[in-house]
Formats: C-alpha cells, sequence, structure tokens
C-alpha cells in the first residue's frame, strides 16, 4: 500500500501544478499565436490576392499564389499535428509507455543519426498522469541531447530503486552545453510529479539528467 503524503507536501505539489499548467498554458498561447494562427491569417490573405487575380484575368498569377497558400498550409498541419504529438502521442495513450518511447527514440535516432538505447520497462509501476508527464520529461531530454554537440550515444533508463521510488535517467556523450532554459523546463516537469531533478557531468564529457519520482507515484498495489 503507498504511503499517505504530508499536507504540506501535498499543498507544495498542488501550488507547483497550478504554475506548470499556467505557464504551459502561455506557452501553448504564444506558439499557437505565432505560428498556426499567424500562417492562416497570411493564407487568407493570399487566398485573397489569388481571387483578385482570376478576376483580374491574370490566371498565372493566381496559380502562383494559391500554390504558395497550399504550401503554407501544408506547413500549418504539420505544425498542430507536432503540437498533438508533444501534449500526449497516441501511441502512449493506445500502447503504453514503452512503446512511446521507443518510438520517440526511433524517430530522433533516424533524424539525427544516434543510437539510442531504451530500457524503460520499470515505468509500467507509475500511474497514468505520471507516465505521461515522465513521458514529456523523457522526450524534452531527447530532444535536448541532439540538437546539442550532437552526441553519438544516448541512453534512456528507468529503474525501481530500493525504496521504491522511480529513477530516470537520460544520458547522452555530447559535449555541447545544456542549455538553461531548457534545463529549468525539465525541472518544473519533475516538480510537478513531486519528482527531484539533478543533472550530472558525464565521464565521456555527456551529461546525465536525473529524475526520481517518490514510492506513491507508483500504481496501487
Amino acid at each position: 500500500m503507498s504511503p499517505s503524503v504530508p499536507d504540506d507536501e501535498r499543498q507544495r505539489l498542488v501550488e507547483r501544478i497550478i504554475t506548470a499548467e499556467q505557464d504551459e498554458r502561455r506557452r501553448l498561447a504564444l506558439f499557437l499565436h505565432d505560428g498556426p494562427v499567424q500562417n492562416l491569417a497570411g493564407i487568407a490573405l493570399m487566398l485573397d490576392a489569388a481571387v483578385n487575380a482570376i478576376d483580374d484575368g491574370r490566371p498565372e498569377a493566381a496559380r502562383g499564389i494559391m500554390a504558395s497558400a497550399l504550401l503554407r498550409h501544408r506547413e500549418t498541419i504539420r505544425s498542430l499535428r507536432d503540437l498533438s504529438f508533444n501534449i500526449e502521442p497516441v501511441v502512449l495513450r493506445d500502447q503504453g509507455f514503452t512503446p512511446a518511447v521507443l518510438e520517440l527514440a526511433n524517430q530522433l535516432g533516424m533524424e539525427h543519426k544516434v543510437q539510442i538505447e531504451v530500457d524503460v520497462g520499470r515505468a509500467d509501476l507509475l500511474g497514468e498522469k505520471e507516465q505521461v508527464g515522465l513521458y514529456q520529461i523523457v522526450r524534452e531530454s531527447l530532444n535536448q541531447a541532439v540538437h546539442r554537440g550532437p552526441p553519438t550515444k544516448i541512453s534512456v533508463v528507468i529503474k525501481e530503486t530500493p525504496g521504491g521510488e522511480i529513477e530516470t535517467i537520460v544520458a547522452d556523450n555530447g559535449k555541447g552545453e545544456r542549455r538553461k532554459a531548457a534545463l529549468d523546463a525539465i525541472d518544473e516537469r519533475a516538480s510537478t510529479l513531486n519528482g527531484r531533478f539533478t543533472v550530472e557531468q558525464g565521464e565521456d564529457g555527456g551529461t546525465a539528467i536525473r529524475v526520481v519520482l517518490p514510492s506513491y507515484s507508483a500504481k496501487p498495489s
């Protein structure tokens, strides 16, 4: 049976969750405003210009404008699809944590030509909300790793400690420095799960991101 959470610790956790949700909503609103919304407004203007070109008897100009509008439309669909995947990938909901991380690792590995080893079976011990939060942490850690250095090897390991805590380690051999803002984002996500977050220097010159979730994050026995 999972131990109860002290009232003061529960209150701190609630406050962290509220703050994180507010920050996430701000980031989402900014992304939508500066990305898809601006693109759709631009597409509308381009279609207006295409209609005017047709009315003026300039079909070739209209065709060129519409081709550009179609390209921007496809880019907008792609960005919204990526947003949907980042919020909660379908494979995570339908197949579970391990298949979702494996798919993410395969995608990033092929795209960036880096070997990504995955051993995350112990995440099955976590509850659904904790799995979603931990997936976001793993995704953010991997994205950081492949965009710096870049590394040639990354490992994602999730294990249970002797005390029943769930420990996640995302380690790489990249030489580049991780951005503080990105690390703060991971720390914030870990805090919403009442987890502990640390960054360590690896012997190979890379870094290891470590997140430890409390034992009561696991599913009730």
